[in-house]
């Protein structure tokens, strides 16, 4: 066969395969009913070329079956058989010119046109005023025969008996599905003898076979009676037969294709006889193909026998069907032709021997492409007054197709197309090209967006994956820092005469993966003191500041409002985190598909930050600070004379102006030898071994570096000339406006005055503000006692354990000073002389348990 094939694409239906084979079957001339294995039947009107009608039915659609007259549609769901009237349905269907462009009428299959309840139902055949249904039961296949009735086609079939064959046991532990991962339905023919009378029109699946090769294969008993045989293709690849009606007749086995069986017909194959099949053919999912054939062993047809002749064609098979001298079955890739005749002969004196037979084997390996792909489902072929064979096809998209295959010349090596055919090739190769080219692109331009999202996605894994393993060894190496992490700096502004509290978050990628599109930098903010309002609302305010493509080694800097002047709520927590949108990995137009989508996030926890008294200072400039004092005196004597004048008329104006003039303090002392292994040896080059540094040095340094070098990533914004104090007397002013002094000084203890430490004094009028920057610098000491050269362990561990209490203490006071001040301001019954008591019992707490580290 030579040429290429045309491929018409006349309509299509939207599935895209199914779990079982699909079905296409001739119906009234122009009528083509298409199974898909769904609750669905279409009609399509092969001379409108448009879709007519679709039938619903209650359940899935195994296999349909139509009438001898073409009067009645047998069709088998899930629930049973139902019968349906053609002439009826085609009357409902839009056949006007006008209705040309309506859609198909939707018809819906009530349970009224039932006629046989039974359940799973897997194959129909129709042979006369017989209804033929093979099911699966538990352990056996079912074959029941059925009376159809004369009048309504709503009447319900007789049954009138049923065979069984017992299953093969890997068909009921195994999966009955081949390599091409679709279902197999078994194949139900009807075979009539070439000598039996009513053999006049045959409908499809019933062929006329040779009265010699009928007698030798079901017996003499079924050729003397002229009935018709049937024959069943099961998916364990058995191949049975029953002569219908004979008695004493049961499902005998006939032949086993070791593989589901896709597909049963008959060919003439030979031009010797009237016209009746010579050959029966089975084709195997796998590509086995048995073609059973008379073997004439003497004269006058004396001794023949039936050959068995098997061979293996390129699979898998997905369908197939037969002409006269062809075998056309498809792989799913390409549709195949295969020439049955060769490998024959045409005289009848020609004796059956092996080299005959291995002719016909060898033919069977090398069929002929049509390179038409993905075809899964063929129906019975015509052919035109050309001489040119029409298949009709269904592709695995649910394109209904017309295939024309051409003619094929066997004189010449060479075939010469007139010239109107070349163009049409011409055409319909660069048609196909085309086609090719723009699936191509599409597919190009999808996979490149796809491996872009997993790109991107793989990332998101990175860093997830790498923070997470960062926050549970933290647990065991806290000194270890994350490679992607914030540290801040806070800093004074003065705005509309007003002062505020900055902080500027720096995030800083360390890691080797790059931050892209989607990640956003959340710091949320909340006092360490207490967890909520008076109303029970939660105190805590949150930021969010998206960014988009972090290398490694770049930092993403934010600033954002902490606290204003007069606002004591410290020290505060900084939590910050990394949150990935999901949406953002695909586009906006996929995201409106996926409402659940754009909701969905994961969060990543980086580091908390600690922003206490110390960060907060507004440490005043050396120069300013001697200036200070006539003025403290001056704001003092105004102060104690406006309490005077104001107690004159209350009453005890002097014990008030005598509290407000008062001075509280707190210490914590550390040790010299700590301060210079810790601070002076790192900041010089001085060899520690007999090393002697000046007290006024080493309280210069730890001045230097409390108000400078904050513990867990925070430090201050002032300028250098107020971060290096130029004496061992600092004076600031806090949050809250109250003015701080910090001292630091030489004093020795121990007995006999033996251990050099160095006591770091916080002074200030308010309770709140020495209670504040005695619990920072507590946690500053406790930074520089981790950072402290290896001493004992049991030593270190008294160190820590004295330190860890002297915080919870200090957090455990600054909360009581919150709540004081939260009670005051919402008025809930704390009288003024109730807060100075509790506040004054708070600061001899902090007094009488002094720190001392060593």
């Amino acid at each position: 066969m030579e040429g290429r094939c045309v491929v018409e694409t006349w309509t299509e239906f939207g599935f895209s395969g199914s779990s079982c084979t699909p079905k296409i079957k001739f119906g009234l001339e122009t009528e083509v009913f298409l199974c898909t294995v769904s609750d669905e039947v279409y009609v399509f009107s092969t001379q409108e070329r448009k879709l007519t009608a679709v039938l619903q039915f209650p359940g899935p659609v195994s296999d349909l079956v139509e009438s001898h007259d073409r009067q009645l549609l047998y069709v088998s769901c899930t629930s049973g058989v139902y019968c349906v009237s053609l002439p009826l349905l085609l009357s409902r269907a839009p056949s006007s010119p006008a209705d040309a462009s309506s859609c198909p009428a939707e018809l819906k299959i009530s349970s009224e046109s039932l006629v046989v309840g039974e359940e799973g139902v897997l194959s129909l055949l129709l042979v006369g005023s017989f209804l033929l249904i093979l099911s699966q039961r538990d352990a056996s296949w079912l074959l029941s025969l059925y009376k159809t009735p004369k009048q309504a086609q709503s009447s319900s079939c007789e049954m009138l008996s049923s065979f069984s064959l017992p299953l093969v046991s890997a068909v009921v532990h195994g999966d009955t599905e081949g390599n091409t991962g679709v279902g197999r339905r078994p194949v139900l023919i009807c075979v009539h003898s070439g000598d039996a009378k009513s053999t006049s029109s045959l409908a499809d699946s019933h062929f006329l076979l040779d009265p010699v090769l009928f007698k030798l294969l079901f017996g003499i008993d079924a050729a003397l009676a002229k009935l018709p045989v049937i024959l069943c293709g099961l998916p364990d690849g058995r191949l049975c037969f029953l002569p219908l009606r004979l008695p004493g007749s049961r499902l005998r086995v006939m032949h086993s294709l070791e593989q589901p069986v896709v597909f049963v017909g008959a060919s003439v194959v030979m031009e010797t006889g009237p016209g009746h099949a010579k050959c029966l053919v089975a084709v195997g999912e796998q590509g086995r193909v048995v073609l059973m054939k008379t073997d004439k062993g003497g004269p006058e047809g004396g001794g023949n026998t039936v050959g068995f002749i098997e061979g293996c064609v390129p699979g898998p098979v997905v369908c197939g069907l037969v002409d006269k001298h062809h075998l056309y079955y498809s792989t799913g890739s390409d549709l195949m032709v295969l020439d049955l005749s060769e490998g024959s002969s045409g005289r009848k004196d020609q004796e059956r021997d092996e080299e005959t037979s291995s002719k016909t084997a060898a033919a069977l390996q090398s069929p002929t492409s049509l390179n038409v792909c993905r075809v899964i489902a063929l129906a019975a072929p015509a052919h035109n007054t050309a001489g040119e064979v029409q298949l009709l096809g269904l592709s695995v998209r649910g394109q209904l197709q017309r295939i024309i295959l051409p003619v094929g010349r066997k004189d010449a090596g060479l075939s010469y197309l007139p010239s109107t055919q070349v163009g049409r090739s011409i055409r319909d190769l660069l048609s196909a090209i085309g086609d090719v080219c723009e699936r191509a692109s599409a597919l190009k331009t999808t996979i490149k967006s796809k491996n872009l999202i997993l790109r991107h996605l793989n990332q998101v894994l990175n860093i997830s994956f790498l923070l997470i393993t960062s926050a549970n060894s933290e647990e065991h190496q806290p000194r270890q820092e994350k490679q992607i992490r914030c540290h801040a700096m806070t800093r004074w502004s003065r705005l509309l005469q007003k002062d505020s509290l900055n902080l500027t978050c720096v995030l800083d990628n360390s890691s080797p993966y790059v931050l892209e599109r989607g990640w956003t930098l959340s710091v949320t903010v909340f006092p360490l003191s207490y967890s909520s309002t008076a109303g029970g609302e939660s105190c805590s305010t949150s930021f969010s500041f998206p960014f988009h493509n972090l290398h490694p080694g770049e930092t993403f800097e934010v600033s954002l409002p902490l606290a204003a002047a007069g606002d004591s709520s410290f020290p505060m927590r900084v939590s910050c985190s990394l949150i990935f949108s999901l949406s953002r990995l695909l586009g906006e137009e996929d995201t409106a598909h996926l409402p659940g989508l754009q909701s969905s996030c994961i969060s990543l926890p980086l580091n908390t930050l600690t922003v206490d008294w110390l960060h907060a200072l507004q440490v005043n400039s050396p120069t300013s600070q001697s200036s200070n004092i006539p003025t403290d005196g001056i704001q003092a004597f105004l102060s104690s004379h406006r309490t005077r004048c104001v107690g004159r008329g209350e009453g005890g104006g002097e014990s008030a102006s005598k509290a407000e003039r008062e001075q509280y303090s707190a210490s914590v002392r550390v040790s010299s030898e700590l301060l210079r292994d810790t601070l002076v040896l790192k900041s010089s080059d001085l060899d520690p071994q007999g090393t002697k540094v000046a007290p006024q040095s080493l309280c210069l340094s730890l001045l230097g570096w409390l108000l400078s070098e904050g513990p867990g990533g925070v430090k201050m914004g002032h300028h250098r000339d107020k971060i290096v104090p130029s004496s061992s007397v600092v004076t600031a002013r806090g949050p809250n406006g109250d003015t701080v002094k910090l001292t630091a000084k030489e004093v020795n203890v121990g007995e006999e005055e033996s251990l050099s430490t160095i006591e770091v004094r916080v002074e200030s009028s308010s309770i709140a503000a020495v209670c504040g920057l005695h619990h920072a610098v507590l946690r500053r000491v406790q930074a520089l006692l981790q950072s402290a050269p290896e001493r004992a362990a049991s030593t270190q561990r008294v160190q820590s354990l004295a330190l860890r209490q002297a915080l919870q203490r200090a957090e455990r006071l600054l909360q009581q000073i919150q709540q004081s001040r939260i009670s005051g301001a919402f008025g809930v019954g704390v009288s003024t002389g109730q807060m100075t008591r509790s506040l004054l019992s708070v600061y001899r707490e902090l007094r009488e348990n002094p720190l001392l580290i060593i």
